[in-house]
Formats: structure tokens, sequence, C-alpha cells
């Protein structure tokens, strides 16, 4: 699954004391949550969405636990399949990770807060984040030195023109 993350520029949102109203604004920031003029993520206000109550609900109540699909749905009173697109979200971030297998011995996959810790998780999403970056800077770096031989080879083209247009002149 390809990493994927939202850069905006934003103050810390450490001066607000209320946990959803950052919570909400972050997962926003880092692209989970959709933008809204209004705070409405499409059928309803964004604390009621159920890409939030994931998160807020179930994923930051008990981060250390694993979450398995089937759990999640009668929780959320939604689809497997939905929320399986929301779990692919907040796993394209790093913020998840998979937990094998259970006791009743069905194999399946459950889910949790990288480390059961939000902090730490996100030490995993900015490692990837920086990683991202390097690699654009990499890949910049060599746009500018194509660039530069592009200009570089226009240039000796210009020059051997004009000599060549001068060679013609004096062979007259």
């Amino acid at each position: 699954m390809p990493f994927e993350l939202s850069l905006k520029y934003s103050t810390p949102l450490t001066p607000i004391p209320d946990l959803d109203e950052v919570l909400m604004e972050f997962l926003r920031l880092v692209g989970y949550l959709p933008e809204g003029e209004d705070g409405r993520g499409g059928e309803g206000p964004v604390e009621q969405s159920l890409a939030f109550r994931l998160v807020r609900d179930c994923l930051l109540k008990d981060p250390s636990r694993a979450w398995y699909a089937e759990e999640l749905v009668a929780v959320l009173k939604t689809s497997k399949p939905t929320v399986y697109r929301h779990i692919n979200k907040l796993k394209s971030l790093d913020l998840l990770e998979e937990v094998g297998g259970s006791a009743d011995g069905k194999g399946r996959k459950g889910y949790r807060l990288r480390y059961g810790n939000l902090a730490r998780a996100w030490d995993f999403t900015e490692a990837n984040a920086q990683n991202a970056l390097r690699r654009y800077r990499e890949t910049v770096n060599h746009l500018q030195t194509l660039i530069e031989k592009a200009q570089s080879e226009i240039v000796q083209k210009g020059a051997a023109t004009k000599a060549a247009g001068r060679e013609k002149g004096t062979a007259r």
C-alpha cells in the first residue's frame, strides 16, 4: 500500500483544549477527513461521520486493542467495504498496524494504532514523510542537472552554428 500524507502548513493546535476539535482538525490536515467549508463531511457533522468515529470511538479509546473488521462493522453500524476503505486510508498514513490471528483460530487480521500509541505511530508516519521528501529532493536535483545540461547543449549548438556561419562567410 502506498504511503500517502497531505502536508499543509498549519500552526500547532496546542492552544485548543477540546480533544474532538483538535482531533478533527488534525485528521483534516493529514488528509484523512475531507475538507469542508461548514465542518461537514458529506452526510452530516464530521463528529458523527464514520471516519471520525472509527478513530475516536474505537482506535483512540483503546489504542492497544486489535479491532477486527466484523467488530468495527457492528460498532460503527456500517458495511465491511466501508470499514476497509477507512482502514486502508489510515494504513496509507502508516498509523495502523495489522495484528495477525486470533484465539478462535480463524486467522483474522486485526487493526490497531501502530505500537498502541498515537505519538509513536506518528513517529513512523513522520519518518516515511521525511523519506518521501528526501526522494523528491533527489528528483529535483536530478531535474536541475538535466536542465543545466540541456541549457549547456543549447549554448554549445548556438556557438557551433555561429562558428559554422563565420566559416561560411570567410570561405567565400
